[in-house]
């Protein structure tokens, strides 16, 4: 069987799930009997959606997770079915999991509507990491370029897998 480049990068963050001592299963996760090909559940009460980036961009060293409206629209679907969902960033070339909740991800797509003053297509999550620093999480600004919106969020580098069995 060939093997994409998101099996890989999933299969990282899931063996560190499944390493964890709290592990007990995990299934692919479904929407109306349709496994979501980038979602599992984890211990039947876990809903993990993974994304992966590559390489960061060669200006502002930002690793750049885009969610259109399908993406955000399951992602709603997916926590109206579980109390826990998280959203695992995988950037790829630090080699570094940075884990949102639901909750958290809402909330930075919702700063930016509400500046903004509309929903937009697609969301651009930005991921940076600093070295020897915790991996800081934002949007950028509406209508101006290279200005963060807020303060990034700061996850540290351990928190993942150990946050979603808190």
């Amino acid at each position: 069987m060939y093997i994409h480049d998101d099996h890989m990068y999933h299969g990282s963050a899931l063996i560190q799930v499944a390493e964890h001592p709290q592990f007990t299963a995990i299934n692919s996760l479904k929407l109306g009997g349709v496994a979501v090909p980038v979602a599992y559940k984890i211990n039947d009460e876990i809903a993990l959606y993974l994304k992966y980036a590559s390489v960061p961009t060669s200006t502002f060293k930002e690793y750049v997770f885009t969610f259109n409206k399908e993406h955000l629209d399951e992602i709603k679907r997916i926590k109206t079915t579980n109390q826990k969902m998280f959203v695992a960033l995988v950037c790829v070339k630090v080699r570094e999991i940075c884990c949102l909740s639901y909750e958290q991800l809402l909330s930075m797509i919702t700063s930016r509507q509400n500046k903004k003053g509309a929903p937009e297509d697609q969301y651009a999550i930005l991921v940076t990491a600093p070295k020897g620093k915790g991996l800081r999480v934002y949007v950028n600004n509406p209508g101006t370029k290279k200005k963060i919106l807020g303060d990034p969020l700061i996850v540290a580098r351990n928190t993942f897998p150990e946050i979603l069995f808190l």
